[in-house]
């Protein structure tokens, strides 16, 4: 299936876009169709097999719109090409302007009499010589009817679009206006002719009574009145798109690009993967890419959200479109164009902005049968007046004001701009909603399921207790360290780098076998040696009842124990803890408030998913989860009737982000959970999540306002158009004052989600910034950079070949104390390295050697 975006002409109403949807889906191998009314958009995945985008164009002409891929431009004939929004509503302006121009000479005439009563002054006399009695009633019909004719014309789009749609059995909103509008100037034509003929045949009560029931007045001020609410609704509307807007308004538009030495300016559109770019203070960054020289900080702000500037240097990876804050760097452009981080980010945006929530389609479905609904209304009404004896003039006034009160721009406009404004906001704090499916799930969850490590933790254990029993200590960490060499564990990293602390080098382990989930095997000078859970040993028949009260008091502390036995003997016991994110606390804490059911899924044993069950105040906790049976739990949760979120990081979380109701990524997880996912947190900050639902709720609350508005203002609007109040309290609602308030209906529903631009994410408040305490120092090629915690070094590394390379380094230096982050750079040979103690050089270099490398630098 292949996924693709068109660009739609033609739509004014959510009956339009019901039409063309109805229209693609009819298709064969269409499917997910799912058309805009907002952003004038299409998108849809289709069997290229079966179908190519000329069919789907040629299907929605066919429905009596134009269509072109998005991003190719196409003009079928009668259609114009799309143009932005701002261009849209100038070109409207100019219109409304001239249309107002030529409607208040016609109000003037029209209404001259009641004017000057109103203001208790006479007539003057020219005006009644011009326009009074009888006499002049041809004179004051004529004159109307002349300044109407501009105002039609300039407003034309209204009766070519509308008599097409109606004449091809699918009314819209510009059917109603414009037999609305053409209804009262043929009205007001025949009143003409009916006025000459009682001129002519002296009868001058005939003239009287039809030169006060004329329409042209009408005629003008309904298409006048509805292109007012069409420009407030295209200004507001361009409102709703200003994140979006915003994001891809802030790359620049020039790079300063070093090419066979000489430093050149280039539009960033030339930009290629590899180019050396120079970037000084207060520029933003053209590409993606890591920095070869200089230090600077960065505001990356634009692309998550967090206020504080990040400290840049070489080796570390900089982003298009954050701006350079202190110094120059000198960086190598890794992605240009399209593949940047921010141009992916507007992708999704967008896409999101397009798509369309669930109960969206129940509003299209209504749209497709409310304007057919509607004329049949207004001529039944119109004829029920007659029928009471009423005058043709009052039951045709009754049936114009039916139809232009009633169209249902408001319905088609209630979705679409809460998404736009709602996922656009999201992007603003790094928060990437996916689509308007997700956000409608998002609010209706009721159970959030996380995964444990690398999401509530920071992922990085570290070793808290040892006991050797029946050997040295130094012997028995050797053996432990020796078997977890060959793991991919988090708490194998976590044995390693304790003994690297110690100095203890690892025995030699053969026949190594790992069992997935439960421990590991192997030989140390030729006996069988185990280590892992609890469960594991017992499955390997070792007896461990003597150790069951250390085992439970360490799992009590929220600890980790790893088992170590020689044979069937236990020979000692590790445990290690994994510390909490900050924020995992105070967003469990409001997730809990939200009243949802917060469940932790790990590996870890019973106890100690219980210690950390209680100290984080989580609802439930499931332990001793392999984790290709994560999967299983969300399906099972599932078959009890939650709504499910599931939070995750890792590779071994896709199939369960999948599974579960929405996904939400931990940014810094991998690719494989972050394409799984329904909404991606790009700081790592499990507040996002919360923000992410809040978000989500907010949404769909204001889709339920505009919604509600709008199907109230039909239900009570139509039945005063149509004269019920009329009989007992004579209230009749005018042709101009429908217009009017079906113009006000649409701008009221797009200044309502204009509100959610003031939806507030939750954060801890950051720490004071500490630039003025940070020391910056160059030794040699090593940077060091120095706070009250943590240090920065720089490392340059030999015999990195490819990606396997990069891993083993990564890893090993992950696994040394005092390590809290690494980042290895394979292109440049460097590996970044945060530390919580001044490791020296050598311990660096003998950990490089032992992983099969180099240390140069």
């Amino acid at each position: 299936m292949r996924k693709e975006r068109f660009d739609i002409t033609g739509m004014t109403c959510s009956a339009c876009s019901a039409r063309v949807e109805k229209a693609v889906t009819k298709l064969k191998g269409t499917t997910e169709v799912s058309v805009n009314l907002l952003t004038n958009s299409m998108q849809l995945s289709y069997d290229e097999a079966m179908l190519n985008p000329e069919q789907i164009i040629q299907a929605v002409e066919q429905a009596g719109y134009g269509a072109s891929v998005k991003g190719v431009k196409a003009e079928p004939a009668g259609q114009r090409e799309t143009v932005p929004l701002e261009k849209e509503a100038a070109a409207m302006r100019k219109r409304l302007l001239w249309s107002v121009v030529f409607l208040l000479p016609v109000m003037f005439i029209a209404m001259h009499q009641m004017i000057f009563g109103w203001l208790g002054l006479p007539v003057p006399d020219f005006l009644q010589e011009l326009f009074a009695g009888p006499e002049n009633a041809i004179t004051f019909s004529f004159a109307q009817f002349l300044l109407i004719l501009p105002i039609m014309y300039l407003n034309r789009k209204y009766y070519i679009n509308g008599f097409r749609n109606l004449f091809q059995g699918a009314p819209n909103m510009d059917s109603l206006v414009g037999m609305g509008s053409m209804a009262a100037a043929l009205f007001g034509a025949f009143a003409v002719f009916r006025m000459g003929w009682g001129l002519g045949h002296s009868d001058l009560a005939l003239v009287t009574e039809y030169s006060r029931n004329l329409y042209f007045e009408s005629a003008g001020m309904i298409v006048t009145l509805i292109t007012v609410g069409k420009f407030l609704e295209a200004r507001a509307k361009g409102k709703t798109g200003e994140a979006l807007a915003r994001l891809m308004e802030l790359a620049p538009q020039k790079a300063s690009v070093l090419r066979d030495g000489q430093e050149i300016s280039l539009p960033v559109e030339e930009l290629v993967a590899g180019d050396e770019i120079i970037v000084r203070p207060g520029e933003r960054l053209p590409a993606d890419g890591t920095v070869l020289s200089g230090q600077t900080s960065v505001d990356e702000s634009a692309l998550t959200g967090e206020s504080l500037p990040v400290f840049k240097k070489p080796g570390d990876q900089v982003t298009a479109a954050t701006l350079n804050k202190a110094g120059a760097i000198h960086f190598r452009a890794d992605k240009v164009g399209e593949n940047t981080a921010i141009s992916q980010i507007i992708r999704l945006v967008d896409e999101a902005s397009a798509s369309k929530a669930p109960m969206a389609r129940l509003a299209d479905r209504i749209a497709g049968i409310f304007v057919p609904v509607v004329i049949l209304i207004a001529l039944t009404a119109g004829g029920v007046w007659l029928a009471m004896g009423e005058s043709v003039e009052f039951a045709f006034s009754i049936a114009i004001s039916i139809l232009v009160i009633s169209c249902p721009c408001a319905l088609g406009l209630a979705t679409p701009v809460a998404i736009m404004v709602g996922t656009g906001k999201g992007a603003e704090n790094g928060i990437l909603i996916k689509s308007g499916e997700a956000l409608e799930i998002a609010q209706a969850v009721d159970t959030v399921v996380l995964d444990k490590t690398g999401t509530i933790t920071e992922g990085r254990p570290q070793v808290t207790d040892l006991l050797a029993l029946s050997m040295p200590e130094a012997e028995f960490l050797a053996l432990a360290a020796g078997l977890e060499n060959s793991s991919e564990h988090p708490l194998a990293e976590a044995v390693l780098a304790f003994a690297r602390e110690k100095a203890i080098q690892p025995a030699a382990v053969h026949d190594f076998q790992a069992v997935p989930g439960l421990g590991l095997k192997g030989k140390v000078q030729g006996e069988l040696c185990l280590a892992g859970s609890e469960a594991f040993m017992q499955e390997q028949g070792v007896d461990i009842v003597a150790y069951r009260q250390d085992l439970k008091r360490l799992a009590a502390e929220g600890k980790t124990p790893l088992l170590f036995a020689k044979g069937k003997t236990i020979i000692g016991i590790i445990a290690a803890a994994d510390k909490e994110k900050e924020s995992s606390v105070e967003a469990i804490k409001q997730l809990t408030a939200m009243g949802l059911e917060v469940i932790m899924l790990t590996g870890d044993n019973e106890r100690t998913a219980e210690a950390v069950r209680r100290r984080l105040g989580i609802t439930r906790a499931i332990a001793g989860v392999l984790p290709a049976a994560k999967e299983s739990h969300i399906a099972d949760l599932q078959a009890q009737g939650h709504k499910v979120a599931m939070i995750g990081d890792g590779i071994n979380d896709a199939p369960a982000l999948t599974r579960a109701d929405i996904g939400i990524a931990i940014g810094a997880g991998t690719d494989v959970a972050i394409d799984s996912a329904d909404a991606v947190l790009i700081r790592s900050n499990l507040l996002d999540a919360v923000s992410a639902i809040k978000l989500s709720q907010a949404v769909i609350r204001n889709i339920k306002e505009n919604l509600f508005w709008a199907f109230i203002y039909n239900i009570i609007g139509i039945p005063l158009a149509a004269g019920l109040l009329y009989p007992a309290f004579g209230i009749k609602l005018s042709p101009m004052i429908g217009a009017a308030a079906m113009s006000l209906s649409s701008v009221c529903v797009v200044l309502n989600a204009l509100r959610l631009r003031s939806f507030k994410t939750f954060s801890i408040t950051p720490p004071a910034d500490r630039a003025a305490d940070r020391e910056d120092i160059q030794d040699g090629q090593e940077t060091v950079r120095k706070d009250e915690k943590t240090m920065q070094k720089e490392l340059k590394i030999e015999g990195m070949m490819c990606a396997h390379c990069q891993k083993h380094v990564n890893d090993a230096l992950s696994k040394m104390a005092g390590v809290t982050s690494v980042e290895v750079n394979l292109e440049t040979g460097t590996a970044t390295v945060t530390t919580e103690r001044d490791i020296p050089r050598t311990e660096f270099a003998q950990v490089i050697t032992e992983a099969g490398y180099e240390l140069v630098g």
